[in-house]
């Protein structure tokens, strides 16, 4: 006996370490919010996105720019990065413990480090930019301004984009386990859902097609549905969103779960994820349901070839067994991450029958093996598509007509880019130099897919099927001066504004010089204006004498090139 009390007290005393461990895997004193307001969120982490989870939270930033932005805790700024879409201005900051903060969006930064990277900026004459600064050079303290938020890159409107990762693994954590505190006391909201039929000999109420469930509010806050008869192997889908105590946006959810007679047989949460991932989403939600309805569906179920990391607890990934004579009661739980919880019944009745109405098989032109590569070619177009593009096998269309290429529809997800590929060897050698290929929407409208020449042929990669054609543009961008104009006297002026825009294919590069120099002017997408702020003289020669002259370059991806000449005074 005294020897199996040994042996217990052991194993505990080996245990308590591992069990804090497991309590403390994010420090939840460690970083403080990243703004000196209370946080209000308009996204939270891991929201279903096209093509990607957000990897972050964005906190609101009260409809406006300039906010202090603050380091979360000490480190040093160990990447810098300024592009025109995407994260827009964005700066990581790396800590001892083992941990990376990232801030996006933002409109500038601090002094310090302002002039770090505009210096940088004028070295390489370019606005675009990525830096690594060395672990001494631009040290940061937790509560100390770092930066100053904004609304650039891809943002539509104005708030800070902030995550967490691991340093080491750069996987995306979710910010909220770190202590970071919203309030929440609303349940999640389940607003619409499914039952699916996994094989040709499933059967859901007679039919071998995917049922959309009516459910009612019950007294106690459950969502009841109305009974289903069923048989074979099933799955269910939802369509769910959360909402926090002080703001209207629809929030994802934190967890999704599935129980069968009170088993639980299916759980994904959002507490951490990779970005390699992120385009699996494609295979979490109903893609085909989305791209028909723009409605995004939640299986909770896992298809083959699903490589997501956020399940738990599945059995059987989550396929459910309908036997003949026996009835089961379904649960889905959807949850937030302060623990509360909608719950939708779905009782069933195991009972074999006929199917009715089936499912409509379409006819294809191709069938092709998600292993093998394969390749087609129509007239002058072809098409190439890797190994393993697809998740599945996949019963294809392609074929090409009046000049349009029809690339199957946009109801299969994929995984690798295809290659389109047009010869135009038919053309004029001065043709061919303005021609590109386009994406044609259902309104016939063509916009510019990157392309790429080779000889006489010109190619594209995309991993969006539909409609594409050979298009051409002969249009120079335009340019617009903002706020001045040529002649005029700019010595109280602290900006100088630029509008750029061009109609088809797109705004390749701009370059600005005063008076022969290279100078930065900041570009913003979304409105088409170029910036130059006159107190960067400092990082490059001092304008000298009062009249000066301002040059602008811009080219279109067609290398179509206006250029714009004004002259200006100032002391």
């Amino acid at each position: 006996m005294a020897k199996i009390k040994h042996s217990f007290l052991f194993l505990f005393i080996f245990l308590i370490p591992l069990f804090g461990y497991t309590q403390s895997k994010y420090p939840t004193n460690y970083f403080q919010n990243p703004l000196d307001i209370p946080v209000i969120l308009a996204a939270t982490f891991g929201e279903l996105r096209t093509n990607h989870f957000h990897a972050g939270i964005d906190i609101k930033t009260q409809k406006k720019e300039g906010l202090n932005v603050l380091a979360s805790a000490d480190g040093y700024v160990s990447r810098i990065k300024i592009q025109h879409w995407g994260y827009g201005k964005a700066l990581y900051v790396k800590h001892p413990n083992g941990f990376t903060t990232v801030y996006a969006h933002l409109k500038k930064f601090s002094p310090e480090i302002e002039a770090y990277i505009k210096k940088n900026q004028y070295n390489k004459e370019s606005f675009t930019i990525q830096l690594f600064p060395q672990v001494n050079q631009l040290k940061v303290k937790k509560g100390k301004t770092i930066a100053y938020s904004g609304n650039t890159g891809g943002s539509t409107a104005p708030h800070l984009h902030f995550e967490i990762r691991d340093s080491k693994t750069e996987k995306i954590i979710n910010p909220m386990l770190f202590g970071i505190h919203v309030r929440d006391s609303k349940k999640p909201n389940i607003q619409i859902a499914y039952i699916y039929p996994i094989d040709d000999f499933s059967q859901i109420n007679r039919s071998n097609k995917k049922q959309k469930l009516q459910f009612k509010l019950q007294k106690n806050g459950d969502l009841l549905a109305s009974k289903i008869i069923a048989s074979g192997s099933i799955g269910i889908g939802i369509k769910a969103f959360d909402r926090l105590d002080d703001a209207m946006n629809k929030n994802g959810l934190y967890k999704l779960e599935l129980f069968v007679n009170k088993e639980k047989v299916y759980q994904h949460k959002l507490e951490t994820f990779s970005f390699a991932e992120g385009k699996y989403i494609n295979l979490l939600v109903d893609y085909p349901h989305y791209m028909r309805n723009r409605v995004r569906i939640q299986k909770c179920f896992i298809v083959p070839n699903n490589k997501l990391s956020i399940y738990d607890d599945v059995l059987n990934n989550g396929y459910i067994y309908i036997k003949d004579g026996l009835n089961y009661t379904i649960e889905v739980v959807a949850s937030d991450l302060e623990g509360n919880k909608t719950k939708l019944i779905i009782p069933i009745e195991g009972k074999e029958q006929e199917i009715v109405f089936q499912k409509e098989e379409k006819k294809t032109s191709h069938h092709f093996v998600r292993s093998d590569f394969n390749k087609v070619t129509i007239e002058n177009v072809t098409i190439a598509i890797p190994k393993y593009s697809f998740y599945e096998d996949v019963d294809f269309n392609f074929s090409y007509k009046n000049g349009i290429a029809s690339v199957h529809d946009k109801t299969i997800p994929m995984h690798k880019s295809f290659t389109l590929t047009f010869d135009v060897s038919q053309y004029p050698i001065n043709e061919r130099r303005k021609l590109f290929i386009g994406r044609v929407n259902k309104n016939g409208y063509v916009s510019y897919v990157s392309t790429k020449r080779n000889k006489n042929k010109l190619y594209a990669k995309t991993r969006i099927l539909g409609n594409y054609k050979l298009a051409s543009d002969y249009n120079k961008p335009k340019i617009t001066p903002k706020g001045f104009k040529s002649g005029q006297n700019l010595t109280n002026f602290r900006f100088l504004k630029i509008r750029i825009s061009d109609d088809l294919s797109g705004i390749k590069s701009y370059r600005a010089t005063i008076d022969g120099k290279w100078i930065l002017m900041e570009f913003e997408p979304k409105t088409g204006i170029l910036t130059y702020d006159f107190n960067d003289s400092k990082f490059t020669q001092k304008l000298s004498g009062n009249k000066h002259t301002l040059k602008v370059v811009v080219s279109d991806q067609l290398n179509n090139t206006k250029v714009y000449i004004a002259t200006f005074y100032r002391k």
